[in-house]
């Protein structure tokens, strides 16, 4: 992935990714992939201390983030900028609001307003803060954590704010990934996994983890504009 600069003068050779909401659930376990991989994985997530403390157990770099906050983001991207120089791979992976509780015919809007804020702008808020540093590297990828709850071809009742700010980000991704050609930008849905937020029942949080990490490590000729789970597409 070629030389790479870092802060105090130390040259890592090796693809940088930042990963949102990697305090915990997929993200936490998205993170232990890339850096099993040799990846400089930087961990975000809005509680400071969450960051540092996850990041501290994982063995990578760490930035608090509101994905919400604009100065958040730019402080970030301008960490970023001063101690890679690039991003090679982003997992827009914070997320709120799985409203199961909710029906769109008698939805509170706030909730959904807070949802499309963290699920939909605030991914859009990242992308465009770090594209310089996208630009940078040689083979970017983008990785729009999603959901099959989003899929137009199979979405019913329920989840409104959440299903509603996810089907909005897969259209970010099909708009980025158009305008974007040199790089990578795919929706992955990780499938049903038991995290806080999925609940009891589902997969392993690796499993569905995984999904994320392959579209976050796609060879330069790989898919991009696509929607994916395992590595296989499913319909929008």
């Amino acid at each position: 992935m070629g030389t790479l600069a870092v802060g105090g003068g130390m040259v890592v050779d090796a693809p940088v990714a930042v990963v949102t909401g990697g305090n915990r659930g997929i993200g936490r376990e998205v993170c232990r992939q890339l850096a099993e991989r040799g990846h400089v994985v930087v961990l975000t997530a809005r509680d400071a201390a969450k960051a540092a403390a996850e990041a501290d157990r994982l063995g990578v770099d760490h930035h608090p983030l509101d994905v919400t906050d604009d100065a958040s983001v730019e402080a970030l991207a301008e960490y970023l900028a001063q101690e890679y120089g690039r991003v090679d791979a982003l997992v827009n992976n914070a997320a709120i609001h799985y409203d199961s509780w909710q029906r769109a015919s008698s939805a509170d809007l706030r909730v959904v307003r807070e949802a499309m804020e963290t699920n939909f702008y605030g991914p859009w808020r990242t992308v465009l803060a770090l594209l310089p540093l996208l630009r940078a590297a040689r083979h970017a990828r983008v990785v729009n954590v999603s959901s099959e709850a989003a899929s137009l071809a199979s979405m019913s009742g329920g989840t409104p704010a959440y299903g509603t700010s996810k089907a909005a980000l897969n259209a970010l991704t099909l708009t980025l990934a158009a305008e974007l050609p040199g790089m990578r930008v795919n929706a992955v849905c990780p499938g049903w996994v038991a995290t806080d937020m999925g609940g009891v029942g589902g997969r392993p949080v690796r499993h569905g983890a995984a999904g994320v990490v392959w579209a976050a490590t796609l060879p330069a000729d790989g898919p991009t504009g696509g929607f994916f789970r395992d590595g296989k597409r499913i319909p929008w």
